[in-house]
């Protein structure tokens, strides 16, 4: 501990100010993942794309993702997801179905996405500033503007 007892008995403390605490090394909580994560392989994008909801199967949404290129992976070839194939021997958790897909296509669909987006937003904008009128614009200008005087007005004593 600080402290130190003197010679006339009395405590002698550091200053509050000196005393150091280590952190404790704190953590954050989080929840582990109801769905196993393959292993990153070298070109390949995986997805997990549901098959059924509630018993029901979603055909429209496989089919979409098999036309997006998104394919099944094989069970035999994940071992480390240690999960048993479905009846095709495709990895099956859940109602979903993990598939892959080549990095180049991800990122060309990322791509066509983003600029996308990017008109959409150009035309947003495009359409709010025609809708601006000179005498009432939409954006003003907030600039303050300060003078020094001598606060008397005009007029010096």
């Amino acid at each position: 501990m600080s402290e130190r007892i003197s010679r006339d008995g009395a405590q002698e403390r550091k200053p509050r100010t000196l005393q150091t605490r280590e952190r404790e090394a704190r953590t954050q909580y989080v929840p582990a993942s109801t769905l196993p994560t393959p292993e990153p392989r070298d070109g390949l994008r995986h997805r997990w794309v549901a098959i059924s909801l509630l018993g029901q199967p979603l055909s429209t949404n496989v089919s979409k993702r098999m036309r997006e290129h998104w394919e099944p992976v094989k069970a035999e070839d994940y071992p480390e997801l240690m999960l048993e194939g479905d009846k095709n021997g495709n990895v099956e958790v859940q109602g979903l179905l993990l598939c892959a897909q080549p990095e180049e296509l991800a990122e060309s669909r990322n791509k066509h996405f983003a600029n996308h987006a990017q008109a959409q937003a150009e035309s947003v904008d495009n359409a709010f500033l025609r809708q601006s009128d000179p005498r009432m614009p939409l954006f003003s200008d907030n600039r303050s503007t300060s003078t020094r005087g001598n606060g008397f007005g005009s007029g010096s004593k």
